[in-house]
């Protein structure tokens, strides 16, 4: 059985997800992580279940959602991947943090990991997670897909009742769109959509609102 635990984390409220089963073998999914006392929540829930975590997988690299990758590195030593397509966008997230919110912070990431294509499979314990490109909310966009347990994580690509914004780094509407409409409205309606903020939708539900 799949279990995946939700962290809501850092000033964007973005969504953490970690997913095991019974083999203890355990997926980060866009470490967000930001305050000490996140990335102490994380690293308790994976002490307490015994998990060994195997894959830090970024949907895309804003850095919002990669707050948390240099903590995962140090403490578990695994690197971020990521489609071939978002590295570009990850190279340039320090960066594109300052034109947000100034020179105040910086963000240190450690170095790429896996870099990942259209139809890849990532496995941990007895599931396997298949990479969907999505790209228009950047360049390199993916979502992750567990058909057995039909579930979807949509990063910032689908949200419930809405669509990533476009306007920022490697983003653009029209790719977007096609995206969605093409890679993920075939899936079936009833998967569980869970986006890089606010909550779980399913597929059928947007599609019906698109």
């Amino acid at each position: 059985m799949l279990v995946m635990q939700h962290f809501v984390v850092n000033p964007i409220e973005e969504s953490t997800y970690i997913l095991h089963d019974d083999s203890k073998e355990a997926v980060v999914v866009d470490c967000g992580a930001f305050y000490p006392e996140e990335k102490a929540a994380i690293a308790r829930y994976i002490k307490e279940h015994g998990l060994t975590v195997k894959h830090h997988l970024l949907t895309h690299s804003h850095f919002d959602h990669i707050f948390g990758a240099d903590f995962l590195f140090q403490e578990y030593g695994v690197k971020p991947a990521m489609h071939v397509a978002e590295r570009a966008t990850y190279e340039q997230a320090s960066a594109q943090m300052r034109s947000f919110v100034g020179d105040a912070f910086e963000l240190k990431v450690p170095p790429v990991g896996q870099l990942l294509e259209s139809g890849d499979k990532v496995a941990f314990g007895a599931h396997v997670l298949e990479v969907i490109p999505t790209p228009g909310h950047t360049q390199g966009g993916v979502c992750y897909y567990c058909a057995e347990e039909g579930v979807l994580l949509s990063g910032d690509t689908l949200f419930y009742r809405s669509i990533g914004r476009t306007d920022l780094f490697g983003g653009d509407y029209a790719t977007l769109v096609e995206s969605i409409k093409q890679r993920l409205f075939c899936l079936p309606p009833q998967t569980k959509v869970y986006p890089g903020h606010g909550p779980a939708t399913t597929i059928g539900d947007e599609l019906m609102m698109f």
